[in-house]
Formats: structure tokens, C-alpha cells, sequence
């Protein structure tokens, strides 16, 4: 892909989470169930809604998820966290709560964490002598 933009970046971060949220719960090693599978009979599903499901991500999906999720190691932990909790969908106030600062730090720490994977994501490392709105500015500039 050529240059990156925030914009991208947040999509597919959000994207990575859905996918994450629609795989398979992981169950320990050995785990069985000796209960007989239950098969439901005509008269048990009647007047029931019936319950949608999702389809499982692709392999193609998985993979761009993994590779997003990878991104996180470029910034510090709290700003990963930060960032990952946003893609999740979390509301600000938990975020807040949690990282214990105020919502504007949080927003301009998920800001920053963004403009750092678009500055490693085309190619350039980001400046650490400059301030946190010099990175977000470049990274939104192009």
C-alpha cells in the first residue's frame, strides 16, 4: 500500500477488533464436553426467533488483524492500550478511568499513537525531539 493516513490506519485497527471479537473462544487443553448433542425437534423451535450469526473472518481478514495488531508494538504500552481500547469501541470515559487521565490527554495520546504508526508504516521514523502535535501534524500533512 502507498502512503498511509490516519484514516486508514483507524479502519483497520477497528477492523482488527471485529475480526478478534468474532473468532472462537479458546478452550484448554483436554477440554471435552460428555453431554450428548442435544437435536431440537420441530415443535421445540416453534414461535423462537431465530438467532443470526456472523460468518467466521476470512484466513485473508485473520491475517490483516494479526498484522494490525502487530502496529501496537511501535508505541509505548499505555498508548497501545489506549489505542486498541478505542478500536474496541470502548467509550472515552472507561479509557479514561482506567489510564487515570483526563479526555483530552486521551486524545491526544490516541492522536499520537496513530501518527506513529503512519510514520513507521510509510517508512520514516518519527522525531522524538519534536512535540506530540509536530508528529500528528506531519502524519496528517502526508
Amino acid at each position: 500500500m502507498g502512503d498511509w493516513t490516519t484514516a486508514q490506519v483507524q479502519d483497520r485497527l477497528e477492523l482488527a477488533a471485529g475480526v478478534m471479537r468474532q473468532m472462537p473462544g479458546v478452550m484448554p487443553q483436554g477440554f471435552f464436553n460428555a453431554w450428548p448433542e442435544y437435536f431440537h425437534s420441530f415443535a421445540d423451535k416453534v414461535a423462537q426467533e431465530p438467532q443470526m450469526r456472523r460468518p467466521r473472518p476470512s484466513p485473508r481478514q485473520i491475517t490483516q488483524a494479526e498484522e494490525a495488531m502487530l502496529w501496537l508494538r511501535w508505541l509505548e504500552k499505555d498508548d497501545a492500550r489506549l489505542v486498541w481500547l478505542r478500536a474496541n469501541g470502548t467509550p472515552w470515559k472507561p479509557i479514561c478511568w482506567e489510564l487515570r487521565i483526563s479526555r483530552a490527554t486521551a486524545d491526544r495520546r490516541y492522536q499520537y499513537g496513530l501518527a506513529v504508526i503512519v510514520w513507521r508504516l510509510n517508512g520514516k521514523i518519527p522525531p522524538t525531539t519534536r512535540s506530540m502535535s509536530y508528529v500528528i501534524g506531519r502524519a496528517r500533512a502526508g
